[in-house]
């Protein structure tokens, strides 16, 4: 059945006569009641034998019964009758199309957009039909017009104020009921993905989007979203491709070229991401974002006074830019005047700043009054931006305690022996684990200034492989991550190695043997890494764990790390860390190697030999002189790790140590020196 009640009765009304009582009541009954709206149209018809709406009535209501014969009939007569009325056109090409004419129907569609063009469902009809007769551009102009006419839909309309609002629910609702009466409604189909994108459901955001474009691959807007998803999901290549189809048509367009330089970030082009923002923020000079994102880009390929330059750049067009603000704070070795701390005290307690601005300006001004030792004020900021922070998450420290008990019944020696000789043989990976800010990065500078390694990022290809095994889980605890991980074959194991050696290859940039994986939270999958790839070097980075969970608590990260914004959080995940490890030591022992941050410090040549014997690397002088590797580096710690190594930040944590009483007492029995801990000797917990 057509829209016709919903989508082109009022653009009609004038032209086909007054609706009274009786044509009302036939309407609201024609969608679910077409046997009673054909028979009051007939009563009105006796009455008024060319009243139009009855005609048109009594065609809609036959064709759904499935009388097209007596439907065309009944609409040729009203078209005799009201031949520029284009609903008459409209629901004559309909049914035109049930009876299998589609191109005596694509001309009656045309005809019927020609009268009246802001009736959405001809549009997406015609589109239809063109696509079916092969005429691939009609159809892309059909469903150009079809998109700009949808908005006049009164159901997709209150489904997009629903979007506005946030309304997940009420939008979703709409939009299901909708495509079940309207499958191929492209702007339909193109917000309910939109629907599934916001709640995270991305693989059924990428289905709709693949069936959007399937129906209309010139839909710009559906495409680019389509890119969107895809780079959500770390597929940044596919993404790429999307977006290069898209520049294409508009090489010029701003948006796509923004979406395309942080990719290129993702995927470590750095270069053609610096020509890419170079070229938006002088086209664009007074978008503030842009302007931030290009600092971003510039501080990971090293050029720290061009992304200085841009970020205060960002901050001279919009002052009270928290992000900005933190985005210097966070370059570590920056600081701020006065009239910076002024500014952004300033800017904090406005009335109107968001409170994403004020959790990054907290941050901000907890490392300004660090740096000038004014402790207390610094705590309290830190205190407040982690408080704004852990208000926008959902984080439940009783769920990683799980995951950890899972993993050590699930992580047995027999399940190692058993599945020995399995999982992808490559031996290129070098993963480094740990707490963020623990010290990961300085290995990480390390090891790629070894000639035989490469340095890429943190990755989160095997966190995504590690909770893709879900979808594939039988229901219930035992079925799901990890415990699906003891029913995988050999086979099945390698496969995870090849997918996770796949989806890495993008990052590699030299013919290096080696690559560094140097994301922290890995550690919560060692005993996955360890049956895919048997032969990876998994490298645990630890620091002494007030000053490790502190140094994670005062930190904002860009992504995750929803634990690190609670100090008893924080300290609990700490323990149910080192409780994994400490399994995993016991059932595959020496197959992890331990740094400890502070003896990396205090004697740098002996800890860096034994890593590089660990990962069978001979002694390159190189390592030692890691700052001097010019290398792109994105994380925190990144213009800190191009400076010599130095001690200053071992105790930084004791001028903090008075308000670190919820730290201590989740960390426990870590702290008091009567629980085991492999390699680490009571007296550094000492406090």
């Amino acid at each position: 059945m057509s829209l016709a009640t919903n989508e082109v009765i009022a653009p009609v009304a004038k032209p086909l006569g007054s609706i009274d009582p009786a044509v009302a009541s036939a309407f609201e009954q024609l969608e679910q009641r077409p046997g009673d709206a054909l028979e009051l149209a007939q009563d009105i018809l006796t009455i008024s034998p060319d009243h139009p709406l009855a005609i048109l009535i009594s065609g809609i209501a036959q064709r759904s019964l499935g009388d097209t014969r007596a439907a065309m009939a009944t609409l040729e007569r009203l078209i005799t009758l009201q031949p520029s009325a284009g609903v008459a056109h409209y629901e004559y090409g309909l049914t035109l199309s049930a009876c299998g004419r589609d191109e005596a129907a694509v001309s009656s569609l045309r005809r019927a957009v020609e009268l009246s063009p802001d009736i959405p469902g001809a549009w997406r009809m015609l589109a239809d039909h063109l696509t079916a007769i092969g005429d691939a551009g009609g159809a892309d102009a059909a469903r150009a017009r079809h998109m700009v006419a949808a908005t006049r839909d009164p159901r997709l309309m209150r489904a997009g104020a629903a979007l506005a609002a946030n309304d997940i629910p009420t939008a979703e609702s709409l939009l299901r009921e909708h495509l079940k009466q309207h499958p191929t409604d492209i702007a339909a189909i193109r917000m309910f993905a939109e629907v599934a994108a916001r709640v995270g459901r991305y693989s059924d955001a990428e289905s709709l989007l693949t069936r959007c474009l399937e129906l209309a691959p010139g839909f710009a807007e559906a495409r680019a979203h389509y890119a969107t998803v895809l780079n959500r999901q770390n597929r940044n290549i596919e993404a790429l491709a999307q977006l290069d189809r898209l520049l294409q048509a508009e090489p010029r367009n701003p948006n796509h070229r923004n979406l395309k330089a942080s990719i290129l970030v993702a995927v470590g082009e750095y270069q053609q991401a610096i020509e890419l923002y170079g070229g938006l923020v002088a086209e664009f000079p007074r978008k503030a974002k842009i302007w931030l994102s290009y600092g971003h880009v510039l501080k990971t390929a090293g050029q720290q006074e061009e992304a200085i330059r841009a970020y205060r750049k960002c901050l001279e067009i919009a002052p009270h830019f928290g992000d900005a603000w933190f985005t210097l704070a966070n370059l570590k070795t920056y600081r701020f005047s006065p009239a910076d701390v002024t500014a952004m005290q300033g800017a904090v307690e406005r009335e109107d700043a968001s409170i994403d601005d004020r959790l990054h300006l907290h941050f901000a001004l907890g490392k300004a009054f660090e740096d000038a030792a004014s402790y207390g004020k610094s705590f309290e900021h830190y205190a407040e931006g982690n408080r704004l922070r852990r208000s926008q998450i959902s984080y439940r420290a009783e769920d990683t305690t799980r995951l950890v008990e899972r993993s050590r019944q699930v992580y047995t020696r027999e399940l190692f022996t058993e599945r020995a000789g399995g999982g992808s043989p490559a031996r290129d990976p070098i993963f480094i684990v740990g707490l963020p800010r623990a010290g990961s990065t300085l290995v990480d500078q390390i090891l790629s200034s070894h000639s035989q390694v490469e340095g890429t990022m943190e990755l989160y290809d095997m966190i995504d492989l590690a909770w893709s095994l879900n979808a594939a889980a039988a229901p219930g605890a035992a079925g799901q991550y990890p415990g699906i991980v003891a029913t995988l074959s050999a086979g099945q194991l390698r496969d995870i190695g090849d997918q996770y050696l796949r989806r890495t290859r993008v990052q590699r940039k030299t013919d290096a043997p080696y690559f560094i994986d140097k994301m922290p939270n890995n550690c919560m999958h060692v005993g996955l890494i360890a049956l895919a790839l048997p032969n990876a070097k998994i490298i645990d980075v630890r620091r002494h764990p007030l000053g490790g969970c502190f140094s994670a608590f005062k930190q904002h990260f860009a992504r995750g790390q929803h634990f690190s914004y609670d100090l008893a959080d924080v300290g609990r995940y700490y323990r149910d860390y080192l409780e994994l490890m400490e399994h995993l030591d016991k059932v595959l022992p020496g197959r992890v190697h331990r740094v400890h941050y502070e003896s990396l410090v205090e004697n740098t040549e002996a800890e860096v030999r034994a890593l590089l014997n660990y990962c069978g690397l001979p002694f390159e002088e190189s390592c030692l002189r890691f700052h001097e590797n010019e290398r792109a580096v994105r994380t925190a710690s990144s213009e800190q790790v191009r400076q010599p190594i130095f001690r200053h930040g071992l105790e930084q944590w004791r001028c903090y140590e008075e308000w670190l009483g919820p730290l201590k007492a989740a960390l426990g029995p870590v702290l008091d020196g009567q629980r085991a801990v492999p390699h680490l000797q009571s007296h550094e917990f000492d406090n």
